[in-house]
């Protein structure tokens, strides 16, 4: 958008516009990945500290973080399913 309007900018009327539009051509632009994972990363800290582990904390803000990845549940279910049972039995 602001390629198209350097292009329609006189910058014999306009130089200051021109230079302004100028800039913005070259700007680089910003992606708000990290600030969005580490904004993810304190919510889930926050809200789960005491509960979990390093590894389930850092799955949970990856699921977070890429919401756009198609994810096969029943695949998901399938592999949980097959994994041995976690809890541990205390004999006194």
């Amino acid at each position: 958008m602001a390629i198209e309007a350097l292009a329609l900018c006189n910058s014999n009327l306009y130089p200051t516009i021109h230079s302004l539009l100028s800039i913005l051509c070259t700007m680089p632009v910003s992606v708000a990945t990290a600030e969005r994972s580490f904004s993810t990363l304190r919510r889930l800290k926050t809200w789960m500290r005491s509960k979990m582990n390093e590894e389930r904390l850092t799955g949970l803000a990856l699921i977070n973080i890429h919401r756009d990845i198609e994810l096969d549940i029943e695949d998901i279910i399938t592999r949980f399913g097959r994994k041995k049972c976690r809890k541990m039995t205390f004999v006194l």
